[in-house]
């Protein structure tokens, strides 16, 4: 397997790491992406994506001589479809990208490839839509071209390690697609390999971040129940998990990411007796709007200025897609006249949508701050020394969605300090 040449398509989040293992693994492996700026960074043994010991990784691969960027496809063994899968405004799979690849893809195929589809897809995807463009090479679907889906379950911050460590699914259009492409994962894989169709690879990946969804969605509704109600979900969750079968997530200010918070609408985009799922999301989505609300309620000038702290979907990472905080942000300055300042020391200036609102040091996010709102559980914010923050505020009041902060200190410092989660 190691005289393998293999192509990945969409050098994102996913597929640039996937290329740096399998290189590490002993494959020529080529990345290609329609960003030029990927390309070259990556070109130089660099990356533009901010994900513990890649950037190691990609410069010793690059080094080698077993990894290089592409403009252009190139004949291959491997093609592994890693492109974006997007949601719609109407809440349905963005399938253009994959598509798109599979377009590409389908002139350099000879026999014996393989082509595989990471990109999360509605079920059908891979048997319906990859599977019939590839024929279009003139070869046989599944006896000269083996085509299967294998998803991605990796969580950001360890990537690298989960890539190699975690168990793998791998759904082929037929068996021998199925058995090529384990032998293909097996080279870098050391988890478990387990088998199915192509189907149900695709609907496992979806029904794990539907699961974690739903649950999410519990938790946060206990928390606008326990704020209506005086009290304090975030005891409730504490004591409730002392049960031996009870797990209650926790709640916060919303679900984003490109899994949690899109996953679920590909289950349902075309079966309305999904209610549970959707009535999942809708609580989810809503979030950020209840928290604009508790906003509102704790400043008193409606030019008042608010300072956030973390705007990425989740902490210590530099992804904003889907991110709550970023939706709330969109709100407030749509929807009121406040005055918003941000702060993240993750975020990438250069793709951030309100960059002119993102202050490098937090002691210029917060002067003059009628209230601080700690969006983010980044690491960084547990050190901060409110103590002398309070100094530069106009007004000495936190809200904290992730109940995060140490909120006897920040008491004792004399701020109002509000909970998400907990009544007052």
């Amino acid at each position: 397997m190691k005289d393998k040449r293999v192509t990945i398509v969409g050098l994102g989040y996913i597929g640039l790491p996937t290329a740096a293992v399998m290189a590490r693994a002993g494959m020529d492996v080529l990345g290609y992406d329609l960003n030029k700026r990927v390309i070259n960074a990556l070109n130089e043994g660099e990356i533009i994506i901010e994900e513990p010991g890649l950037s190691d990784l990609v410069n010793e691969m690059v080094s080698a001589g077993r990894l290089r960027g592409i403009s252009s496809l190139e004949e291959s063994d491997v093609f592994i479809i890693a492109v974006p899968t997007p949601i719609t405004e109407d809440k349905k799979a963005d399938m253009s990208y994959v598509e798109s690849a599979a377009e590409e893809i389908a002139p350099h195929l000879k026999p014996g490839n393989i082509v595989v589809l990471e990109s999360t897809s509605p079920p059908g995807a891979t048997e319906e839509m990859v599977a019939p463009i590839l024929a279009r090479s003139g070869l046989k679907i599944g006896e000269e071209i083996f085509v299967a889906h294998s998803p991605e379950r990796v969580l950001p911050g360890k990537i690298i390690q989960e890539l190699v460590q975690n168990d793998r699914i791998i759904g082929g259009i037929n068996p021998e697609s199925t058995e090529a492409v384990k032998e293909i994962y097996r080279t870098f894989v050391k988890g478990e390999i387990y088998t199915t169709d192509s189907k149900t690879a695709e609907m496992c990946k979806l029904m794990e971040n539907t699961f974690r969804d739903v649950n999410i969605a519990l938790a946060n509704e206990l928390a606008i129940l326990a704020e209506n109600m005086g009290i304090d979900a975030w005891e409730v969750i504490r004591f409730a998990n002392k049960h031996p079968r009870v797990n209650l997530h926790q709640p916060g200010p919303g679900v984003g990411g490109h899994c949690i918070a899109v996953d679920p609408w590909f289950v349902i985009e075309n079966h309305p007796e999904g209610r549970l799922i959707r009535q999942a999301r809708d609580i989810n989505d809503g979030m950020p709007d209840k928290v604009l609300h508790r906003i509102l309620q704790l400043v008193q000038d409606e030019e008042a200025k608010v300072a956030i702290l973390g705007v990425t979907y989740k902490p210590d990472v530099d992804d904003t897609r889907e991110s709550p905080i970023l939706k709330l942000v969109d709100g407030l300055l749509q929807r009121t006249k406040l005055q918003v300042a941000i702060h993240d020391p993750h975020v990438d200036r250069e793709v951030f949508p309100y960059s002119g609102r993102l202050y490098d040091k937090i002691e210029d996010t917060v002067k003059d701050a009628d209230l601080i709102v700690l969006g983010v559980n980044h690491f960084e914010y547990s050190t901060l020394d409110f103590s002398e923050l309070g100094k530069l505020m106009k007004s000495k009041k936190v809200y904290d969605t992730r109940n995060y902060l140490n909120q006897k200190e920040l008491a004792q410092g004399g701020f109002q300090v509000t909970v998400l989660g907990r009544g007052n």
